[in-house]
């Protein structure tokens, strides 16, 4: 029975949605660290490779790739939410104890989408939901 506004055939999509839309935001984010692509001012230069803001834009890049086409989603989002609460607890939590002071919001969502993909799976729309079949 569907009493929502959205009818439930359509979550599958919307996940799938959701996996895209998050893959292509992730990826960003390894983009302007390594090819200042969209600049920001956090990055006006690119990383090292060699470190650890550079094996952090290597994940984003990849992971973001894959979680954005659906592939080994699984896996990718479970090493992503993973790498999400070490930035949160080693980058933002000891600025201070609320998110929303010591700018982490955005690391604690993006872990908990990734977690969510990880146990959920990619939805219909996905390389990995074509490989099942």
């Amino acid at each position: 029975m569907n009493t929502g506004i959205i009818p439930s055939t359509w979550s599958g999509y919307i996940l799938s949605a959701l996996r895209v839309i998050t893959g292509l935001l992730f990826l960003a984010h390894g983009t302007t660290k390594f090819f200042t692509w969209p600049a920001t001012d956090y990055f006006p230069a690119p990383v090292s490779l060699f470190s650890m803001m550079g094996v952090a834009g290597a994940l984003e890049i990849v992971g973001g790739i894959l979680i954005a086409l659906g592939l080994f989603t699984r896996i990718s989002a479970f090493v992503l939410a993973g790498m999400m609460a070490a930035a949160y607890f080693m980058a933002h939590a000891p600025a201070s104890f609320f998110p929303i002071q010591n700018g982490g919001e955005l690391a604690i969502m993006f872990c908990f989408v990734f977690l969510y993909l990880a146990a959920t799976g990619p939805g219909p729309l996905s390389i990995d939901a074509k490989r099942a079949a």
